[in-house]
């Protein structure tokens, strides 16, 4: 997979990611370089110490992605109170880097859990286009929010700081391909476990080596 171009990094994910393998299913053991990559370089975690942090890298832009919200965000909200989980949009493009911002500011807003959810289904389901800043201001500003507040910060210095901190991070983990999860600042899952079910068995089976000091 290619991260110049992430459509064929997606669909080339897909393929993996979003097939249910049987002989995964049956317990097979969990292994580096099979299920989930070792990083040689440790990534920067925000996480707290005492907390073991999983970054869900995504982008709105992905079908396999918004495939995986539910699920994801199902799981996320059951987890160990010991991890720590946070969301990390990509922009394989500069094209992209839009809907990178529009994470962000819907987060300083305190607007994701209202509308994360809405922006992958208006891209999906209703296939409006989300790629310029004034075609995700407007949307924005119909789903009831105010608009000149979203642009501010959709436009602030924070904003800009956090979407440079994703490149930062895509780089240090080595994400090639979404959505994919990173343990830890220490390892890396997604389509490669076979599917993303057994990539979120892989982040528990990761979670648990950590607490063993492993």
């Amino acid at each position: 997979m290619k991260r110049r171009d992430f459509s064929l990094a997606c669909g080339a994910f897909a393929g993996a990611a979003l097939i249910q393998s049987n002989a995964l299913a049956q317990g097979k053991p969990f292994a580096a370089g099979t299920d989930y990559l070792v990083l040689e370089k440790r990534a920067p975690v925000e996480a707290p110490a005492g907390k073991i942090e999983v970054v869900e890298f995504f982008g709105y832009f992905c079908p396999h992605c918004n495939a995986f919200e539910p699920a994801f965000d199902a799981w996320r909200r059951r987890v160990a109170k010991d991890i720590s989980v946070r969301r990390v949009p990509v922009a394989f493009q500069d094209s992209i880097k839009p809907q990178q911002r529009l994470f962000y500011a819907l987060e300083a807003m305190g607007l994701i859990d209202k509308l994360h959810a809405h922006v992958f289904a208006a891209i999906h389901l209703e296939h409006q286009h989300m790629d310029q800043d004034g075609a995700i201001a407007d949307w924005v500003a119909a789903q009831g929010v105010d608009k000149a507040k979203f642009i501010e910060n959709y436009n602030s210095f924070t904003v800009a700081t956090k979407v440079r901190q994703a490149s930062n991070l895509v780089n240090a983990y080595q994400i090639d391909g979404v959505p994919a999860l990173g343990v830890a600042g220490r390892f890396w899952t997604g389509g490669m476990a076979g599917s993303m079910e057994r990539a979120l068995q892989t982040v528990e089976f990761l979670a648990g080596q950590i607490r063993s000091g492993k």
